[in-house]
């Protein structure tokens, strides 16, 4: 009988290991990073080519490693970090499996260089595929230096998962703004291609973060202070005036270890009750000292997810701990600018009191199916049960939809502030009002993007606003396709940025809103132009919310734009705008 139970060999078992550790070329950075930390460096470099896929580097001045172990470091489960399954238990280290350089060797080509206080000379090694090439002596600083060259050179179908450049970049930056923020009292820099992204001096918390996101969320930090015998809780929270739709604000770090916790996340939104709009998030960067003993960081590989011993109690001092600091900072709860402006009471009536209560009339002659009621014609004398309508395929439904009407010729109205609802002569449609723009947007921006000559709108007075180094990448990697879209900017130092001009297609008052969201999503081409990437970015962040209430001018404008559309029932990421109930489906549930 054949064997079926058989063990793999080590390079198979080591690629899968690598797969758990090593998903993309930020995932060497956390750990190379960490391990020079853990090292006791006071300066790190990190230096990358191609979005970390041809060079992933970094150096730090730290211990190093002795020659006699330098190869042994790159072996499976070697580790300085642990020595009993006791410790496992009370990690005050970042790195502990020994699971790191053993993965990226087995993916990648590596480089080692290392030189300890006691050595005079610097030993290196090269390995690929976790097999030793070369090994030689030669002069160094004290530190270690790791060069990680060809990302899955041998697993080809693992490297063609990876994203575009822009995106890996910003999976690096994430990596590296976690760890620069747990340690400002250490020396980072950052280069890639070339290119300087950061410098961070040693410094303390709060301008560590204003170098790392720029001036205006410095500005907005409200302290956060609370000492008690679970935990000592530190660190800043975002004012609600700065809270944003995105999530890239939001750092929680337990004994200066990054996690990703949606359990604490949930306590600080409701810190935040009352005090932000609906679909914004606080921002916030808190420290969790906690007892060693009382937790438990190795239930998962990339170890940013770990277990509380009494996680009720820690829930319960941050969210009164956050409530306290706004209270004493008097945050007041922030302006709600979707609110529908055409609701508020006259300014000359604010004062007033009502003289007596309103009179309420029935109006029994009233019928909805009046032609003059807006949704749909039909005789006076006819009865809803002897209506019949003729079902009308899809195709037809778009034969509809292409009718040459004017838009206050077109019947409708709002549903749950979210859907529009117009009739046709085979029943009723319904159409989401936030696909539905996006798609006018996306075709509005394509057309814009084919003409010689992109029509914009020069600003009175630029539009300022500051940046992060994060921020500058992407505006310049999309300079070219954002000028062609209508925007023009230029740098006015290195934190703010000047916009003398904006597409035709948007308003002034709507660019903090834009670059908030621009800023925070990826740009997937998947096999389509950047232009048309950003273009879905672009109509995605300045869609009609649904919530927002539309006058009924607006509702009109809105389903007359998408009836000139090309493509009239998919978004630009093909969710469906539109459905059709016909009279056969009315029948059904009416009968």
């Amino acid at each position: 009988m054949p064997e079926i139970i058989t063990l793999l060999p080590d390079h198979v078992a080591n690629q899968i290991a690598a797969g758990e550790v090593i998903q993309r070329p930020s995932s060497i950075v956390k750990e190379l990073m960490e391990n020079a930390i853990d090292a006791g460096a006071t300066s790190i470099d990190l230096i990358i080519k191609d979005a970390g896929k041809t060079l992933v580097q970094v150096i730090d001045n730290g211990n190093g490693i002795s020659h006699d172990e330098l190869s042994l470091a790159f072996q499976r489960h070697a580790t300085s970090k642990i020595k009993s399954a006791e410790d496992l238990f009370r990690l005050k280290t970042k790195g502990f499996r020994g699971e790191a350089l053993a993965s990226i060797s087995a993916i990648s080509h590596v480089q080692t260089v290392s030189r300890t206080v006691k050595d005079s000379t610097a030993k290196s090694i090269k390995i690929a595929g976790n097999k030793v090439e070369s090994e030689e002596f030669k002069v160094a600083p004290l530190g270690t230096s790791f060069s990680v060259k060809n990302l899955f050179y041998n697993i080809p179908a693992r490297r063609n998962f990876l994203k575009s450049d822009s995106v890996e970049l910003r999976h690096i930056i994430e990596e590296f703004n976690r760890l620069a923020i747990a340690h400002p009292d250490l020396n980072f820099s950052f280069v890639s291609n070339a290119k300087e992204i950061f410098d961070l001096k040693k410094t303390n918390l709060r301008k560590r973060i204003s170098t790392t996101f720029g001036i205006k969320v410095s500005n907005s930090l409200v302290p956060v202070q609370e000492d008690t015998p679970v935990a000592k809780i530190s660190g800043f929270v975002i004012n609600p005036s700065g809270s944003r739709k995105s999530r890239g604000q939001q750092f929680f770090f337990v004994n200066n270890r990054f996690i990703k916790s949606p359990f604490l996340n949930h306590s600080v939104n409701s810190a935040f009750e009352g005090l932000i709009s609906f679909g914004y998030h606080p921002g916030y960067f808190i420290f969790l000292d906690v007892d060693p003993d009382k937790i438990d960081v190795n239930i998962h590989p990339t170890k940013t997810e770990i277990k509380f011993e009494d996680e009720q109690s820690i829930y319960a001092i941050l969210r009164s701990t956050i409530k306290h600091s706004l209270g004493i900072f008097q945050v007041l709860p922030t302006l709600d600018f979707d609110r529908d402006s055409s609701m508020d009471t006259p300014y000359s009536y604010k004062e007033k009191k009502p003289s007596s209560p309103p009179l309420v009339s029935i109006d029994s002659s009233f019928n909805p199916f009046k032609e003059s009621s807006g949704i749909y014609s039909l005789e006076s004398n006819q009865k809803i049960n002897q209506i019949e309508f003729e079902s009308e395929s899809i195709q037809n439904v778009i034969h509809d939809l292409n009718a040459d009407l004017s838009p206050k010729q077109i019947k409708v109205f709002q549903l749950f502030n979210k859907y529009l609802i117009t009739a046709l002569s085979s029943g009723l449609m319904i159409i989401n009002q936030n696909r539905a723009h996006q798609r006018v947007l996306y075709e509005q921006l394509l057309s814009t993007l084919s003409l010689q000559k992109t029509p914009s709108q020069n600003l009175l007075f630029p539009f300022k606003t500051s940046i992060s180094p994060t921020e500058l990448i992407y505006l310049k990697d999309n300079k070219t396709e954002l000028e062609a879209l209508g925007f023009e900017f230029h740098l006015d130092g290195s934190e703010v940025i000047n916009f003398t001009a904006i597409p035709v297609l948007f308003k002034e008052k709507q660019l903090d809103q834009l670059f908030d969201k621009l800023f925070s999503s990826e740009i997937e081409f998947n096999g389509f132009s950047k232009g048309d990437a950003i273009s879905k970015q672009l109509c995605k962040a300045m869609a009609i919310p649904n919530g927002k209430i539309l006058n009924i001018e607006e509702q009109q404008e809105l389903l007359a734009s998408l009836f000139t559309c090309k493509e009239k029932t998919l978004s630009p990421f093909n969710r469906p705008i539109l459905v059709n109930l016909d009279a056969i489906e009315i029948d059904k549930k009416i009968n």
